[in-house]
């Protein structure tokens, strides 16, 4: 049986904002059936992950292509890795069965097929929706998890500020941080987000940075006591912000540098002598470095969510067409939440 594979390439390397121009959708005969001996399986993709690293993948080069699996650049032309959830269709790996449901890198395309050893594992739903497993229980949610308790260590009462606080990572990061008992503050682009963060989720407070002509004064304004923990996911003048403004043995987590992605020109530069003599921690980590309270991770997010605790974000698509416009919306931050392809079952 054969049968024709949607997916989406890069048609040309990307420096500054993504545009839908950038990518091309492709058609192409694939074969349901496998050699023998290939130890490879081929997936019905399910739901499948879009995220803002993968712009540095895209450019002709960029520093973080050289540190590891997954982050290399990708090749024009040829399917784009991804991470979703998915059900194997066609086995010939002694793991899995036809009708398996799992969760991994698959690609941005309607069928994949993965080999032997691919980052793929069956998934136990734990009787949440398939999607959650894309980012609330994935690496978007694994990030705001260790990238939190982690690398910030925090304490209850302290005060933290959150950037991008309503997209994939820093709404878990602010729900985490009020569950604990903290001061929280988060930024958004819109009144929407700004009023979502507050009501839905629970901040203390938040403010649309767009409104922001002065963001040192607008963090002094926020936190007249000074910021404990800067969660960033945005870096360049929001970071130097934050050190600014932050607290003696303050730590910050650098997530992500969104910003900076589009605007090679932007640089996050923090007054280095607050660095040095508020003694303030600066890290940056990948959620893969922290898989070993990957457990954890699950039990105490997965409790928060039965119990109400806590409040699932996503923003779906539905069709592998739609993948290069939802990528690009990130960047103008169109996305609430995790943002997330759905691909239609025949």
């Amino acid at each position: 049986m054969e049968v024709a594979n949607k997916y989406v390439t890069l048609k040309t390397h990307i420096e500054g904002a993504p545009k839908e121009s950038d990518f091309e959708l492709k058609t192409s005969p694939l074969a349901l059936s496998l050699d023998p001996s290939s130890d490879e399986i081929i997936v019905k993709n399910l739901y499948v992950s879009i995220d803002p690293y993968q712009l540095n993948r895209m450019k002709l080069y960029n520093s973080s292509q050289k540190m590891g699996a997954g982050l290399e650049g990708i090749t024009l032309g040829k399917e784009i890795e991804a991470y979703g959830v998915a059900k194997v269709v066609v086995s010939d790996n002694v793991e899995f069965e036809k009708g398996d449901v799992v969760v991994g890198v698959i690609t941005w395309a309607e069928y994949s097929k993965i080999r032997g050893n691919g980052m793929i594992r069956k998934l136990d739903p734990l009787g949440f929706p398939l999607s959650y497993h894309v980012g609330l229980f994935g690496y978007s949610g694994l990030a705001a998890y260790a990238g939190f308790f982690e690398i910030c260590k925090p304490k209850q009462g302290e005060k933290v500020f959150v950037s991008a606080a309503s997209g994939s990572v820093g709404n878990m990061v602010g729900q985490y941080a009020k569950l604990l008992g903290c001061y929280v503050v988060g930024c958004a682009g819109s009144k929407q987000k700004v009023e979502l963060l507050k009501e839905k989720l629970g901040f203390d407070d938040a403010f649309n940075y767009k409104g922001e002509t002065d963001l040192n004064s607008t963090l002094k304004r926020y936190f007249p006591d000074g910021i404990d923990i800067y969660f960033d996911n945005v870096g360049a003048e929001m970071l130097e912000a934050a050190v600014a403004n932050m607290n003696t043995y303050g730590r910050v987590a650098v997530c992500g540098a969104t910003s900076e992605y589009t605007d090679p020109g932007k640089r996050a530069a923090p007054n280095m002598l607050d660095v040095i003599y508020k003694r303030i921690k600066i890290q940056g980590f990948l959620a893969w470095d922290h898989m070993d309270v990957f457990e954890d991770f699950i039990s105490t997010t997965g409790n928060c969510l039965r119990s109400g605790q806590m409040h699932p974000l996503e923003d779906f698509s539905n069709g592998v067409e739609t993948i290069p416009a939802a990528f690009v919306g990130l960047f103008r931050g169109d996305n609430i939440g995790k943002k997330i392809v759905k691909i239609p079952q025949d």
